[in-house]
């Protein structure tokens, strides 16, 4: 099994808050890590799936279960199915504030699920769980290019082969669709609006949000697009990456960018079915970009946000990361060998002022392309770069 990092500041969490909410999309490893991390506490270990309906009928008298099982941690697996657990959480923990009771997880935003109104502030620590990234990948012995072509979800990294991947990746994309959406938030959602929608979504991967445009192509409302669009990015599906516009003075692009957030059902919604097909397909080059900025966020230090940049004028940068107001790096995503910049992006670096700046490229080379510009590969910018800024 794949090591996943974010282990070790989960048992941090756990020896200080009653709970954990481990959050994040369908098939990612939740429940595995989970059970790991129960099995690690010094107690026995309930676990209550909130999708079987077993489980579900011991729950209907939540308080005694949780008044009984006080010396062990308790795995709520799914939560989004009985968000009314939530409002009995907040007594079972005031009553009872021992560290590493609850284990709690869910494949939905908490915000965008209905009756999750109980404030657990202070009570429950909310961790997200993303696919497995590139230098998990690598520490596991798998390779940046079926990484990125395969995405990293356990079972599409780990298939045996491309074809067995994209079997896996068109039933799940079927099952969301179909149903996994759906019984997430509650709501009767359109099969065919959010088959369309999503495959709109893939070929416009990075893409500047235009609510109108998808709505009339779709037939719907702008307010209706804008709901779907908030359940794919609440399902951990679709990452919005906002416009920076924070002490500019010229006009600028305040619309996000949508992108698939994880690179294999990008892949596989765009019909790609190896990895040789990849370089050749009209998506490659958003693909990389999407698929750094994924890798980005999941390993940036906390204080680190991440955002995009696009003057009127058409000077542009696929990356600014900033702490607070203050623009770090700006950063230039490119599918080539030899990289070039043109005249915008240098000048965004005088609008905002940022001193550092750097084009990550699928190779490993690593070289300053000017006295502000450093060309890298994607994993030694990870590796020695990120945390550094």
């Amino acid at each position: 099994m794949i090591k996943r990092r974010l282990e070790k500041e989960l048992n941090h969490l756990l020896a200080e808050f009653p709970a954990i909410a481990l959050l994040g999309p369908r098939q990612v490893g939740k429940t595995t890590l989970a059970k790991e991390l129960g099995n690690k506490e010094d107690k026995a270990v309930l676990y209550l799936d909130l999708e079987n309906d077993e489980d579900i009928a011991r729950l209907q008298n939540a308080a005694f279960i949780f008044e009984q099982y006080t010396d062990s941690c308790i795995v709520l697996d799914e939560v989004q199915r009985q968000p009314d657990i939530f409002r009995q959480l907040r007594p079972a923990i005031d009553k009872n504030r021992q560290p590493g009771r609850f284990i709690l997880t869910g494949s939905a935003s908490p915000a965008l699920v209905k009756g999750v109104s109980e404030s657990l502030a202070g009570r429950v620590a909310f961790v997200e769980l993303s696919p497995i990234n590139l230098l998990e990948a690598l520490e596991s012995g798998i390779g940046q290019e079926q990484h990125w072509f395969r995405g990293g979800f356990p079972n599409a990294l780990t298939s045996k082969t491309d074809h067995a991947f994209s079997r896996w990746a068109e039933h799940f994309i079927r099952a969301y669709i179909e149903r996994d959406l759906a019984l997430l938030f509650g709501f009767n959602l359109s099969e065919k609006l959010i088959r369309n929608f999503w495959y709109m979504l893939a070929s416009n991967n990075g893409g500047i949000w235009m609510a109108e445009s998808y709505a009339r192509a779709l037939g719907v409302s702008g307010v209706t697009i804008k709901r779907y669009l908030d359940f794919l990015e609440g399902a951990f599906m679709i990452r919005q990456l906002s416009a920076w516009y924070v002490n500019v003075k010229k006009r600028v692009v305040k619309a996000p960018k949508v992108y698939i957030r994880d690179s294999g059902l990008l892949h596989e919604l765009n019909r790609i079915r190896n990895s040789h097909e990849l370089p050749l397909h009209l998506i490659v080059g958003s693909s990389w970009e999407g698929y750094v900025i994924e890798q980005i966020y999941q390993l940036k230090p906390r204080h680190m946000d991440m955002y995009y940049y696009r003057t009127h004028n058409g000077a542009e940068c696929d990356l600014v990361l900033v702490n607070g107001i203050k623009p770090l790096a700006a950063i230039e995503i490119k599918y080539a060998t030899t990289p070039s910049l043109s005249k915008g992006f240098y000048n965004v670096l005088d609008d905002l002022q940022v001193t550092r700046a750097f084009i990550i490229t699928p190779g490993e080379k690593h070289y300053s392309l000017d006295e502000k510009t450093i060309v890298s590969g994607l994993q030694f910018f990870l590796e020695n770069i990120l945390g550094e800024l």
